[in-house]
């Protein structure tokens, strides 16, 4: 038997009219944060310094803190220990073949060398370092990358984001919105927008594109149909 839209739309209004109480209606699952606890998630710390906490410390200091609790895995002097990061050095290593990506050569902020290790380090042992001490092992790191000269310089909440790293230059913001805005397109094509149908030229497998040694460039292979 067919049955008619109308009745079938007068069906699901009725369904949906016995539902919809039932939905509107709370699920006592759960209960508000509170501040204290919403305070113990909110933790990560901007570029500004907006969300340091109070606290202070040295480098001198946050040798002992480092060599106790981050040296099994960075080192003694943050050089890395087996295949752990590498946290001082590198300076000049960016643009070459192999790269070294310390807090000295090409991280951007201080405050995301605060944050990493409020939030996440010791490994293992994530967020049991207090403030204190976590500005006191952020001046150590900077102190083995010669941003800090003074091993007694106090940091704080107050300076930390006031020290600039020197790889800081070549980041920057998101500016999409602008420098690609001329590329946006409401009504993007979907359909056919090839002027021909699409041809591989070529395959991964088949293009020699390591240097063999460092400065190299890489060897053209000819395209395979």
């Amino acid at each position: 038997m067919s049955r008619s839209p109308n009745r079938i739309l007068i069906a699901l209004s009725g369904l949906f009219l016995a539902v919809a109480p039932v939905s509107a209606e709370r699920l006592n699952i759960g209960r508000a944060a509170t501040p204290d606890e919403i305070r113990g998630w909110d933790i990560d710390v901007r570029p500004d310094g907006q969300g340091l906490p109070v606290g202070k410390g040295t480098a001198a200091l946050g040798e002992t803190i480092f060599q106790e609790r981050c040296a099994s895995c960075h080192g003694e002097f943050g050089e890395g220990a087996g295949r752990w990061p590498e946290l001082a050095g590198g300076a000049g290593t960016i643009k070459s073949d192999s790269p070294v990506k310390t807090v000295g050569s090409y991280w951007p902020y201080v405050s995301t060398v605060f944050d990493f290790i409020h939030r996440a380090m010791p490994f293992g042992a994530a967020q049991t370092l207090t403030p204190d001490e976590t500005y006191s092992v952020t001046a150590y790191l900077l102190y083995l990358n010669d941003i800090l000269k003074d091993q007694d310089f106090e940091v704080n909440e107050k300076n930390l984001a006031t020290i600039r790293l020197p790889n800081e230059k070549n980041f920057f913001m998101d500016d999409r919105e602008t420098a690609e805005k001329e590329f946006w397109n409401a009504k993007p094509c979907m359909k056919d927008c090839l002027p021909k149908e699409a041809a591989i030229t070529s395959r991964a497998r088949a293009l020699d594109v390591t240097p063999e040694k460092a400065g190299e460039a890489a060897k053209p292979s000819a395209p395979v149909q």
